[in-house]
């Protein structure tokens, strides 16, 4: 078994992290990891985004709760204009994209970026943490960066890979039937995992020089995350998160603050 295991995990990481092109220019902070998006393309996930994307809008109006709050709208909105403008320092293309924002009235402490600049704010996350602007940008800007790196792309083709390695495996004889699944969770905490929180790392990384240039404090990540902690609750270990620890990213941030703030200095003056 253990010998079937080496071998199929290595098969798996062949065909799931092959090297690819990576989505985004570097910027000042410099993300260039190369991404693995084999058999999904960037336009089938923006039609499937959009549609998700009114899906979400229209249940939200039929609750009378999207964009009710205006100053709440105004705030968000006003920000992401100062954000969008620069995406173009990690992709050019991304100011070609249809952009929209979005409040919803919930206590939800959540907001997110849909593939090709589609942003939900929920108001929960506003006020439950009393955000000040910079924190709002802090989250929007690493939201948004996910969307530039495509991340959820890149999780739809490591998964369709691998489910095609465990069948190639199955199919072959290679290993017996019995041990497939747990190869297949073997492969979660050795590769999905750990993949997941560079995303997030990723996102963290690219999220402070969005804001940075767009004239918001760096540093209030920092403040943002270090309330994001407060309410989370009870957290598994790192090992075991599609997140980083709260002191890891923390950490991670901060060593980004050399970078960052000179960009934040510059963007102050004009």
């Amino acid at each position: 078994m253990k010998t079937q295991l080496k071998i199929s995990i290595f098969i798996l990481s062949t065909v799931a992290f092959t090297g690819c092109a990576t989505t985004t220019e570097q910027g000042a902070t410099g993300v260039n990891r190369s991404q693995f998006t084999w058999g999904v393309s960037s336009e089938e996930i923006d039609q499937e985004a959009a549609k998700s994307y009114e899906a979400t809008k229209k249940e939200a109006q039929a609750k009378h709760a999207l964009d009710v709050n205006r100053d709440e709208l105004r705030r968000v909105t006003e920000i992401s204009k100062r954000l969008i403008p620069q995406t173009a320092i990690f992709r050019k293309d991304a100011l070609q994209w249809k952009w929209e924002v979005h409040v919803i009235s919930s206590k939800e402490l959540n907001a997110y970026c849909m593939p090709g600049g589609k942003i939900i704010f929920y108001s929960g996350l506003i006020e439950q943490l009393k955000m000040t602007d910079g924190e709002i940008a802090a989250v929007m800007g690493h939201e948004i960066s996910h969307a530039l790196r495509e991340h959820g792309r890149e999780r739809m083709a490591e998964e369709l890979a691998k489910q095609k390695g465990l069948g190639l495996l199955s199919a072959s004889g290679a290993v017996q039937a019995p041990y497939v699944n747990a190869i297949g969770l073997a492969s979660n905490y050795i590769f999905t995992l750990p993949h997941s929180r560079t995303q997030e790392s990723e996102a963290d990384t690219m999220g402070v020089e969005l804001m940075a240039r767009a004239g918001y404090n760096p540093q209030e990540a920092m403040n943002l995350w270090k309330k994001m902690g407060a309410v989370g609750g009870d957290k598994p270990p790192e090992l075991l998160s599609t997140h980083p620890a709260d002191e890891t990213r923390l950490k991670h941030i901060a060593s980004l603050m050399p970078k960052v703030m000179p960009l934040y200095e510059q963007a102050s003056k004009k």
